[in-house]
């Protein structure tokens, strides 16, 4: 049983994982082309429609990418996690179908008029299908990340005598006490990756052809836009991690790899962590300073992973993934910030910049990664915080048949995904 429940769990993170990749680019590369759009419309110069046109195919390859790749998952609610629908179906299920007949069929429609009505509509209609594109890309995130908020922190339910959960308070359930900061710190994620994505694929451009406008023009962009959200999206981030501390006491816990509660507790940089004997190995710490980012106050009081019984989600994963993706942050700001200065100079770009750009072009993936493991491991052993376990929820599907369908997944998803990028760096370089 414990087999094919670990099975069932790397089953669906590599299908919401894989899936994670493609929303991540199109949400904010959706209001980007509002952009390009708008500033052709304006100027009438044609580097600004060249780039519209080689951007609205990327787009349109990451949806139809996301759209596949979401189906599949929506399948493993029935095969892996039956126990879910039964559940919290009454509630998951509405605001799935919100997401379907809000967002999906708007980006589904206005997308055919953005990739084939350059010269059959005008110039109006065409900015508008962009727009009405980049509100349902929005608008589909708005509705994910209400059901994801709510499963971390759920409010606004009640409970039947058979057991199932219902919306007792839509507006609770909806609005529940993480779902702003989620909210936030996903779109401003989202537009950070595809920043880096434009601003890399714009530097695979200029390695090749030096003289390209275009790609020199959305080089700089990509990098003032990353220059400028990153900062924020760092102190988003902070203000979602108090929202954390106060709501999911075990994740903060586990993030810090604090095994027992104490005052000023240090703020643990690196370590190797054991599990079994609950302790840190050749850490390197700054004293006191987990209390002071967390409670404001060096001899702030934190909880440990003592506080939680068996409650406590896997430390050593999510230790590891929440530095990640501070690493890769921080490598993010520090080439924002140094590229736009370095841009503003007249003249191409040293092949230097160029190639750090052209490596960080998927960096945003990695850090998308990285959070969303912190966000769902973190959550564990809960499927829905204080609710629903994940093991109450898991289907009676074998060991061996978990393992042949994840061998499965492995490769198709690994084959995508590769072709997806050789796609895409090809589309630029041409």
């Amino acid at each position: 049983m414990e087999e094919a429940l670990l099975l069932a769990r790397f089953q669906f993170g590599l299908n919401i994982g894989f899936h994670i990749l493609f929303p991540s680019i199109t949400i904010g590369l959706a209001w980007y082309l509002v952009y390009f759009r708008i500033q052709y419309e304006r100027t009438r110069e044609a580097a600004w429609l060249d780039t519209y046109r080689l951007w609205v195919k990327v787009f349109a390859l990451s949806f139809a990418m996301g759209v596949v790749s979401g189906i599949t998952m929506s399948f493993q609610f029935g095969t892996n996690w039956p126990g879910y629908m039964l559940a919290v179906g009454n509630i998951a299920g509405p605001l799935l179908a919100y997401e379907i007949l809000t967002a999906f069929f708007l980006e589904a429609t206005f997308l055919g008029v953005m990739l084939f009505g350059m010269n059959r509509v005008s110039g109006r209609l065409h900015i508008f299908s962009a727009l009405m594109v980049a509100g349902g890309t929005t608008m589909s995130a708005f509705w994910i990340l209400a059901l994801n908020s709510w499963m971390q922190t759920p409010t606004g339910h009640v409970a039947e005598p058979n057991g199932e959960l219902i919306a007792g308070d839509w507006l609770e359930v909806i609005f529940n006490p993480s779902f702003p900061f989620r909210l936030t710190h996903m779109l401003l994620a989202s537009w950070i990756t595809a920043a880096f994505l434009v601003a890399g694929l714009s530097a695979w451009r200029l390695l090749k052809a030096r003289d390209d406008a275009s790609a020199l023009k959305t080089l700089r962009f990509g990098a003032r836009i990353a220059a400028v959200l990153v900062p924020l999206q760092i102190v988003v981030g902070d203000l979602h991690g108090h929202n954390t501390l106060k709501h999911q006491p075990a994740k903060i816990a586990a993030i810090e790899a604090l095994w027992e509660t104490q005052r000023g507790a240090p703020l643990v940089l690196f370590a190797l962590i054991d599990e079994e004997t609950g302790t840190n190995n050749y850490s390197i710490e700054v004293p006191k300073l987990a209390s002071v980012i967390l409670t404001f106050d060096p001899d702030g009081e934190v909880l440990g992973l003592d506080e939680f019984g068996d409650d406590i989600p896997p430390v050593a994963p999510v230790f590891i993934a929440f530095r990640v993706m501070v690493g890769m942050g921080v490598l993010m700001l520090l080439l924002a910030w140094i590229g736009t200065f370095r841009l503003r100079r007249d003249g191409p770009p040293s092949k230097t910049l160029l190639w750090c750009f052209a490596a960080m072009t998927f960096s945003g993936w990695i850090a998308v990664l990285a959070g969303w493991l912190v966000t769902e491991i973190g959550r564990q052993p809960w499927l829905v915080t204080g609710v629903l376990r994940t093991v109450e929820a898991a289907g009676e599907a074998s060991g061996a048949e978990l393992g042949a369908s994840l061998t499965g997944y492995v490769l198709i998803y690994a084959l995508l995904l590769l072709s997806y990028m050789v796609v895409i760096t090809h589309l630029a370089r041409r």
